[in-house]
Formats: C-alpha cells, structure tokens, sequence
C-alpha cells in the first residue's frame, strides 16, 4: 500500500525569494507571494505545516492597479471607538504606505487561521530596491506577464 508523504516541520528547507513589483499587478504578485509563503510550489507541500519559504517583495510602491481601483478600491479600518471607522482609497495608501497596501492583498490570500498567520509573518515588503536580507541569498523570482 501506498502512503502519503507528510512533510515534518524539521525536514523542511526554507529558502528566501526576491518578487520585484515594478509595473506588475497588485494581484498576480500577491497570488504568487501567497503561493510560495503557503509552499505550494514544491513537490512536500503538505496543507497542514509551514512547507513555505520567504518571500520579500521589492518596489512596493511601484506596483500597478487597473481599471478605476486607484480611485474606487477602499480600505476599512477600524478604532474600536463608535463611529470609529476610517476610510482609505488605494490611491493614498499606494502614496502613503504601498508597504501595507501590498501586504493586505498577500495576507488576504492565505488562510486566515494560525498558520496563515505564520505564513504571512515570513512575507518582507519594501518600497525601493534596498533590503537588510542579503546574507540570506535570496533567489529572484520571475513573475510571467500574461500579455
């Protein structure tokens, strides 16, 4: 009889990719960033454990929203306060913080439990080309444009 392979948290080799977000789509990166931090792309993913590698996504603010999303996209947020609710269109949250704008759309892409918590904690998302993670080697990770 054949079994299914499980991967052990132990036996797992976390490797580090780099995304440049420059002129690319806010959701075809995100999907993919969620992929790798998820750990879909190798042949031991195993829907229960962290098989994931890091991801860090570089110009963040760069990134591109079609349509009419720069000015109808919204996003909520609230104080906890009554009345408490505040607003933010994507426009001004790709001027004043991309950072967060991207990670939202990778982090509403994973599973919202504890292990999508854990994965989304190995996302790194900065707005230039500058980033502290050169010691741990990343691998560029080559987005495939569909036009």
């Amino acid at each position: 009889m054949m079994r299914t392979y499980m991967a052990k948290p132990n036996e797992i080799e976390r490797k580090w990719y780099i995304i440049d977000a420059e002129g690319k789509e806010l959701g075809r990166i995100a999907s993919e960033a969620a992929r790798i931090l998820r750990g879909k792309h190798k042949p031991q993913y195993t829907p229960h454990i962290d098989t994931g590698d890091f991801v860090i996504i570089l110009n963040a603010d760069k990134v591109v929203l079609t349509g009419k999303k720069l000015q109808k996209k919204k996003y909520y947020r609230h104080s906890g306060y009554p009345g408490g609710l505040k607003v933010t269109v994507a426009q001004d949250m790709l001027k004043n913080k991309p950072e967060r704008m991207v990670e939202l759309a990778v982090k509403g892409m994973l599973p919202h439990n504890r292990l999508g918590r854990k994965q989304g904690k190995k996302l790194k998302v900065y707005v230039g080309t500058e980033h502290p993670h050169q010691a741990q080697k990343p691998e560029v990770w080559e987005i495939r444009d569909l036009k």
